[in-house]
């Protein structure tokens, strides 16, 4: 464990602790949809938790020891996106899932939106970092995701289980709406302020409109 206490500079190799743990959670991701399709559900849990845990680390090591690289900025928003979704996706196809087939539509559509919007604004040499409550739909979705594996598990679910999973289930839905909403006003303002004052790298400028 390196010392924290020591600065690292930035490295401008991609080859690196957060995009190795992103390729891993790549690959976790793909293996949790596995054992859903089987029906494996407290070994795709404790997967999904597994991968889920290492965008954080990831995250974290690369602002901590200046290890943000272009290909890191693609790869972590992708890899979480194809861990939600397919994950969500193959809980729809689930006999008895929680899930209904809407709420995966939604969060994939939601996901697209955004990635839309980020390769808008950063081919423009804008800045479309994460907002704070993109990162709660984040937790609220991988919660829902956990609950309706467990929910899977059980031959009758418990109670207290059909309620957890219906309060994330909700929570993950008005979080997935508020934070795209969220995002495309940020889009939206960024490009007014740049049709009042336009200048080279400002988000919304006006080339080739």
């Amino acid at each position: 464990m390196p010392d924290p206490s020591i600065a690292i500079p930035e490295s401008p190799s991609p080859w690196n602790v957060p995009n190795a743990l992103s390729s891993v959670r790549l690959i976790l991701a793909l293996v949790v949809c596995g054992l859903i399709e089987y029906q494996a559900w407290i070994a795709a849990a404790i997967l999904f938790v597994i991968a889920a845990s290492t965008d954080w680390v990831d995250g974290w090591w690369a602002r901590r020891y200046q290890q943000v690289t272009k290909l890191g900025r693609i790869l972590d928003p992708f890899v979480d996106k194809v861990i939600i979704c397919g994950a969500m996706i193959a809980l729809v196809a689930a006999p008895g899932s929680p899930i209904p087939p809407w709420v995966a539509t939604l969060v994939v559509a939601r996901e697209l939106l955004v990635t839309s919007l980020r390769g808008m604004v950063e081919g423009r040499g804008g800045d479309f970092s994460a907002k704070q409550l993109g990162k709660w739909k984040m937790v609220a979705q991988c919660g829902s995701v956990v609950a309706a594996l467990l929910f899977l598990s059980y031959k009758t679910p418990p109670a207290w289980l059909r309620w957890t999973t219906q309060i994330l289930l909700w929570t993950s839905v008005v979080l997935t709406v508020v934070s795209a909403i969220e995002y495309v006003l940020v889009v939206v303002r960024g490009a007014r302020r740049s049709d009042t004052s336009p200048g080279p790298g400002t988000l919304g400028t006006k080339e080739g409109s």
